[in-house]
C-alpha cells in the first residue's frame, strides 16, 4: 500500500516520518521552490523542525507521479493553498476511489469555507476524510504518544484510514462522522491558542489561562453549532483536546505568535521570525467574519483579530475584554 503526503512543511514531514513503517511506499510531494537538496538527496530537513526521513521515502515535485497508485493521500498544505492543490490534483488525474485526507486546520478566505468544502467544490466525487487532534509535531517526532480523530461522512472511509495510519503505542486514531465539528474544532482553537500565548507573555496567571480556555471554547462551540456541528464533538480530540495542547505549549506556532504579540511585536515581523505558517492569524479574521454573518459574539477571537490587525496595545485589549457587559454563562451539553 502507498501513502502520499502533500506538503513538505513541519507537519507533513512529521506524518511521513511517523507513518513510514505502515506503508510499502511513502512519497512526499512539495512545490519545487519548497524542496532543497538536503531534503531531496539526504531526506533531511532542519527547519522549522529537524526531521530525518527514511531512505525508503521518495521526495518529489511531480504531483502526477506522487499520487500515482496511492491508496491514501494526506493533504498537509497551508489552507491558503488547498484550493490550488485540489485543482492541480484534478489536472494530475486523481481517482475518485483514492482517499484524500485533509490534515490542515483552517478556514479559506474570503469564502469562509472549511477545507473539506473547498476540496469537494473542486473534486465533488472524491473519497474524503479529515484528520485532526492534539498533534504538536515536535512531541510526535520525540516519540511521545497522542491520539487524533479521522472524520468522514462515509464511516468506512474513516475506518480504512484509521487502520492504515494507526501507530500502536504512539498515534492512536478514533473515527467520527461529524466532519463539520472535527474541522471547526481543529481550526478555531488556533485563535484561542494565540490568546493563550498572549496572556502568558503578559503574566496574567493561571486563573486567566483557565478563563481563556473555557470562554474560548464557548466561542468555538457557539459558532460551530450554528454551522451544523454536534456540540459533543467539540469536547473531543479535535476540540477540547487540541485546545488544551495548543493553549499550554510554546511548541504551538499559534501560541508563539500570541506570545510575541504580548511583547508588542507587529504581525509581519512575527511571521518573518517564525518562518512557518500559523493558521490562527488568518483564522482570527475568518471567525470574526463568520460571527458577524451568524450574528454571534466572539469577544476573545475579536480581541485577537484586533491584536493582529490593528495597533491596539496589550493593556487596552485586556481592559476591553474584562470590562464587557455582564451576562449569564451559556450551556450546550
Amino acid at each position: 500500500m502507498k501513502l502520499t503526503v502533500l506538503g513538505a512543511g513541519c507537519w507533513g514531514l512529521t506524518l511521513a516520518w511517523l507513518l513510514t513503517d505502515n506503508f510499502e511506499k511513502v512519497t512526499v510531494w512539495g512545490r519545487a521552490c519548497d524542496l532543497n537538496d538536503d531534503l531531496l538527496i539526504n531526506k533531511h530537513a532542519s527547519r522549522p523542525l529537524e526531521v530525518q526521513l527514511s531512505d525508503k521515502v521518495e521526495v518529489t515535485s511531480d504531483l502526477s507521479a506522487a499520487i500515482d497508485g496511492a491508496e491514501i493521500i494526506l493533504s498537509v498544505v497551508a489552507t491558503s493553498g488547498t484550493r490550488d492543490v485540489a485543482e492541480n490534483l484534478k489536472k494530475s488525474g486523481i481517482k475518485n476511489e483514492q482517499i484524500l485526507v485533509n490534515a490542515s486546520k483552517g478556514i479559506e478566505l474570503p469564502s469562509l469555507m472549511r477545507m473539506s468544502e473547498v476540496i469537494k467544490e473542486v473534486l465533488p466525487q472524491q473519497n474524503l476524510a479529515v484528520l485532526s487532534g492534539p498533534t504538536l509535531a515536535k512531541e510526535v517526532l520525540a516519540g511521545k504518544p497522542t491520539a487524533a480523530c479521522v472524520a468522514s461522512e462515509n464511516l468506512k472511509i474513516a475506518e480504512f484510514v484509521q487502520k492504515a495510519c494507526n501507530v500502536p503505542g504512539r498515534f492512536r486514531l478514533y473515527t467520527n462522522s461529524d466532519v463539520i465539528g472535527v474541522e471547526l474544532g481543529g481550526s478555531l482553537k488556533n485563535v484561542i491558542a494565540i490568546a493563550s500565548g498572549f496572556a502568558h507573555e503578559m503574566n496574567l496567571g493561571d486563573n486567566c489561562a483557565g478563563t481563556l480556555l473555557t470562554r474560548g471554547m464557548a466561542e468555538i462551540v457557539r459558532v460551530s453549532i450554528q454551522l451544523g456541528a454536534n456540540p459533543s464533538t467539540l469536547y473531543g480530540l479535535s476540540g477540547m483536546g487540541d485546545l488544551i495542547a495548543t493553549c499550554s505549549s510554546p511548541m504551538s506556532r499559534n501560541y508563539t505568535v500570541g506570545s510575541m504579540l504580548g511583547k508588542g511585536k507587529k504581525i509581519d515581523d512575527i511571521l518573518k521570525e517564525l518562518g512557518s505558517v500559523a493558521e490562527g492569524v488568518k483564522t482570527s479574521k475568518a471567525i470574526c467574519e463568520l460571527a458577524k454573518k451568524l450574528d454571534i459574539e466572539v469577544p476573545v477571537s475579536s480581541a485577537i483579530y484586533e491584536a493582529v490587525y490593528t495597533d491596539i496595545t496589550p493593556n487596552e485589549l485586556l481592559a476591553k475584554l474584562m470590562n464587557r457587559k455582564l451576562k449569564e454563562e451559556e450551556r450546550y451539553i
